[in-house]
């Protein structure tokens, strides 16, 4: 088995490659070559989850971004691969991700948990290729700060989010609150397992926590986490000095979000509808222009209050966010 510096040596080289041939004209026309530029060519890490599918649907099926494609994805099992490929439209299937070397233009991880993403997309990254990493960014700050390290010094664009994070409707509920006064508790529910086998409360916690960063800002200092059988509730202390109640149940129900204010409580509905197109557009101002949809101290400040929720749920006392 090749090492990661390996793997990564023989992606640069293909990539090179590839660079070279187009940039000699060997076989190739002008219209050809202008064609190639405008076409990227996304391939996919991680097919246990449903997204596979939706991002084949968005690129391939529906042709939602002309130019942008999923040409491969490879799987954790191959019943996992070839559900996706087919309901995905997703026209190859690899049986090591190192088959996609100087064949994509652009990176999708996408595993149910967060503790095999970086390692997934390292090598790929290394080698300049942009990535979006699905969401949770990572498992544990002290990795992720060596990726985005890695990735800062290849100049090579990388983000994650939480498409239940972004769009017009947050952008609507953030204007919101700040036309409100004394906002100083919080109350945010939805669907998280604390025990899930795919990272705890890494796994859907992350939805909360990311609208709870964008819309009050990313100032987590202090969680304390109860639990309640198979359910949970966390407190979250900002350095603003505001208070948020974090509802963490097993069941289904959606994410939702209140405040408290002088007149009561108030829940927070948007007055506009979301595109749901809006968060692939950024995941493709990625590809195309290398623009990062978020600071990466805003990924690592996520994955520490998360690290911080998931130490309090098995110490059922206060732990500190530390980045």
């Amino acid at each position: 088995m090749k090492t990661r510096r390996q793997f990564a040596q023989g992606l640069i080289g293909g990539f090179a490659g590839a660079a070279l041939a187009k940039a000699s004209g060997k076989g190739t026309q002008a219209a050809t070559i202008q064609e190639s530029i405008k076409k990227i060519r996304i391939g996919i890490i991680g097919a246990e989850n449903s997204h596979t599918i939706g991002y084949g649907e968005i690129f391939n099926r529906d042709r939602k971004f002309p130019g942008c494609e999923v040409v491969g994805v490879w799987g954790e099992t191959d019943e996992f691969a070839k559900n996706a490929a087919a309901k995905g439209h997703i026209p190859w299937i690899v049986k090591d991700s190192s088959e996609f070397t100087g064949k994509i233009d652009a990176l999708i991880v996408d595993h149910r948990h967060a503790k095999y993403h970086l390692e997934a997309a390292w090598p790929f990254v290394e080698a300049g290729i942009p990535t979006f990493i699905d969401k949770p960014f990572c498992y544990r700050v002290s990795e992720g700060r060596k990726f985005l390290a890695m990735a800062r010094a290849r100049r090579t664009p990388v983000t994650s989010f939480s498409t239940s994070a972004r769009g017009e409707e947050m952008d609507d509920l953030k204007n919101q609150v700040k036309a409100l006064t004394g906002v100083w508790h919080i109350i945010s529910s939805g669907h998280c397992d604390v025990d899930s086998p795919y990272g705890g409360v890494f796994f859907y916690g992350v939805h909360q926590i990311q609208r709870l960063m964008e819309i009050f800002g990313e100032d987590i200092l202090r969680v304390r986490v109860s639990r309640h059988g198979k359910d949970a509730s966390a407190i979250l202390l900002f350095d603003s000095g505001k208070q948020a109640n974090m509802i963490m149940s097993s069941g289904r129900p959606p994410f939702e979000l209140a405040v408290v204010t002088e007149q009561g409580l108030r829940k927070l509905e948007p007055r506009v509808k979301d595109d749901p197109l809006t968060p692939y557009r950024e995941m493709t101002q990625l590809f195309r222009e290398g623009k990062e949809a978020r600071s990466h101290e805003s990924l690592l400040r996520e994955v520490a209050i998360l690290e911080a929720l998931e130490r309090s749920v098995g110490s059922d006392r206060w732990e500190e966010v530390t980045v």
